[in-house]
């Protein structure tokens, strides 16, 4: 029978996130069930909590940065069992079957996969997210967490740490590449320990100076001021890639002006309005103005790997689960150094 467990929920747009219980599946042969121990809080939570993307359903648990401790398998279940330390991350499942899943894509996958949270299982429940006590999840799309990595640091590599690693793989980030990373928070504050892991050579840049310190504490070469002007005019086709984490409209040209010859600016913040782009930002030096969403689950177990063998983990400010509200006013602040978590052990 499926099981009830206590999870904090939205119920509306404006409301805020309350206690209340939900179901979740029994474990079928190829599931496995995870007692969740830390979710992290994710931008994304709070624009899905607040229909800030489009309609939501309420009410619904949200949380896609999930490490638990496995609590029981499928009797076909082959690569984790009792006691195992597990993550979830964005995705639940996929079609497994198109081109993009069998070649390890999921979060391409043709039909949709699954989200975490606000999306529709096969069996047609809608998915509850980590801001609960267990989540049952397919084998395929759970994560092993690496005994180098505390639970609790490890859960926003889920979604911060992956959102990151993705695009610094796929556009060739290594020693001698010239990274900028826009803003220095929940997503920054990984692109720089990241691609400095990678042997790039890092800078940091960010309305003012006030964390310069900890960005060159955590792996950047140099930090900058994007509310100097002047910044725009010394950086002027210094980078081969540039990573905008925010997710707030910036001056779209006045970032892509600083690629050189066949660089890249790639969006990985979400802002809620559209941006607009001059061709001529374009054109002049062959840059180009993509986007990149999460990887998929073996390119993030990798991610995993790579973080536990070079020592990179999330900073994290943990909570209890009835700080939440708080918590997302400071992320909108931000005010936080650089991820929220919340011990889910507060819910019972």
């Amino acid at each position: 029978m499926p099981t009830t467990v206590k999870a904090y929920a939205a119920t509306s747009a404006t409301d805020p996130l309350t206690p209340t219980t939900i179901e979740r599946r029994d474990v079928g042969p190829r599931d496995v069930r995870i007692d969740i121990r830390y979710a992290g809080i994710c931008h994304s939570d709070i624009h899905t909590a607040r229909g800030e993307w489009g309609a939501t359903r309420y009410p619904i648990v949200v949380g896609h940065e999930i490490a638990g401790v496995v609590a029981e398998v499928g009797s076909e279940v082959t690569r984790f069992a009792v006691g195992d330390r597990v993550g979830v991350g964005c995705m639940v499942d996929s079609c497994g079957e198109c081109r993009f899943c069998r070649r390890g894509d999921e979060q391409y996958c043709v039909e949709g996969n699954i989200q975490t949270y606000g999306g529709v299982g096969k069996d047609g429940v809608p998915t509850q997210g980590g801001y609960s006590q267990a989540i049952v999840v397919t084998e395929d799309f759970v994560l092993r967490i690496p005994d180098g990595l505390e639970l609790d640091v490890a859960a926003p590599l889920l979604c911060a740490g992956i959102t990151l690693y993705s695009p610094l793989r796929h556009w060739g980030a290594e020693p001698g590449t010239r990274v900028a990373v826009v803003g220095l928070g929940g997503l920054g504050h990984m692109g720089v320990q990241l691609a400095s892991a990678m042997g790039a050579e890092v800078t940091v840049l960010s309305q003012s100076l006030k964390k310069q310190e900890e960005g060159l504490r955590l792996g950047a070469g140099a930090y900058f001021a994007t509310s100097d002007p002047d910044t725009f005019r010394r950086l002027a086709a210094s980078f081969d890639l540039v990573l905008n984490t925010v997710s707030a409209s910036i001056d779209v040209d006045a970032y892509l002006s600083l690629l050189d010859v066949d660089g890249t600016m790639v969006l990985v913040g979400a802002p809620e309005h559209p941006q607009s782009v001059r061709a001529f930002s374009l054109i002049p030096r062959r840059v180009s103005f993509a986007g990149s969403t999460i990887g998929g689950i073996r390119e993030t177990q990798e991610m995993l790997d790579f973080c536990a063998e070079h020592g990179i983990a999330a900073q994290v400010e943990t909570i209890g689960v009835e700080q939440v509200n708080e918590a997302y006013e400071r992320v909108l602040a931000s005010d936080v150094r650089y991820r929220f978590v919340i011990d889910t052990a507060t819910l019972a």
